[in-house]
């Protein structure tokens, strides 16, 4: 029996059906899972908001317990613990191809909008406002663009950029200098190298302790407001990656000062609270979590998963 508990793609589910298993989406809470509640179950499907924490994996393994494979519908598995449910011979899988291609196309529309002002028209013209000569915005062509972390996602975001005439940088000190060299980035060997020489910056690392709260004031002050040529583009930030990496006090203090000039967010400190008072900044594009919300990355998604069911479980 398989518990999808965050829900799975029909198209997966009827392809697990059809090969004789169970699937049931039946969303326990976090109270019943730490009451063992899945131990009937053989594997357990999560996307981003079940937490399967030490507490729930010890609830339910053990005494007649059938769990034998957790799958983290997604890219992170930060919301596993994973050293604690290998220890006890748990499987630990996730689907980290899948969803590539639609957050990178997620980072680049938050790119997009907030080098044009999108968000900030849009909401003048539902108001019946005609503020063209407020929102003169700035290219992306010719801006150096900072990548933390330098995966899958941010060297498809890098790709595309380059395409739209951007230069990328990167700071990753667990990749090796020459991928980034081969790929035509700019290496930086300190965070704060990579903020001083860029006006826009894309998150795409995990979330851990060296990471949270990483891009705070103190870094963005190092952010230039020109780019090479000389246009006064303003400062960009975008996290499409794992909420808490920046420090969203900061970024409200900054937007409302006016230093950072936009900010993309499809996750947050607290979900799925969110943070209203940095969505409703006129110079804030916010997302609920949707970066893999594609039709296409769930077909991936859901393909994955039954791969990892078929090759661990029969």
């Amino acid at each position: 029996m398989i518990l999808a508990n965050d829900g799975v793609d029909q198209r997966c589910r009827r392809k697990l059906e059809s090969s004789g298993d169970v699937v049931v989406e039946n969303k326990l809470s976090h109270e019943e899972l730490q009451g063992g509640l899945a131990k009937e179950f053989d594997c357990i499907i999560v996307r981003s908001a079940t937490n399967l924490t030490k507490e729930v994996i010890q609830a339910n393994t053990g005494n007649g317990s059938q769990l034998k494979l957790l799958i983290r519908a997604g890219v992170g598995l930060d919301n596993i613990d994973t050293t604690f449910a290998e220890s006890v011979g748990l499987i630990v899988r996730n689907t980290p191809n899948a969803s590539t291609n639609s957050v990178v196309e997620m980072t680049i529309s938050h790119l997009l909008s907030g080098s044009r002002k999108i968000v900030a028209a849009n909401l003048d013209m539902k108001n019946g406002k005609w503020t063209k000569k407020k929102l003169v915005g700035s290219e992306l062509r010719g801006k150096n663009l900072g990548l933390i972390g330098y995966g899958r996602i941010a060297r498809g975001v890098a790709r595309i950029a380059s395409t739209l005439g951007m230069i990328p940088h990167a700071y990753d000190p667990f990749v090796d200098q020459k991928l980034l060299n081969e790929d035509g980035v700019v290496y930086h060997d300190t965070v704060e190298s990579l903020f001083s020489n860029c006006t826009h910056i894309s998150v795409h690392c995990s979330k851990t302790k060296e990471t949270e709260s990483m891009v705070n004031k103190d870094l963005i002050s190092l952010m230039p407001h020109r780019s090479p040529s000389g246009i006064e583009c303003g400062r960009h930030v975008v996290n499409c990656a794992r909420g808490g990496i920046i420090n969203e006090h900061d970024m409200l203090e900054l937007l409302d000062s006016g230093f950072l000039s936009s900010l993309g967010l499809d996750v947050f400190e607290n979900e799925p609270q969110g943070n209203l008072a940095l969505s409703q900044h006129r110079n804030v594009t916010s997302t609920p979590h949707t970066g893999a919300s594609t039709m296409e990355a769930q077909r991936r998604i859901g393909d994955e998963i039954v791969a990892i069911i078929e090759s661990t479980l029969r």
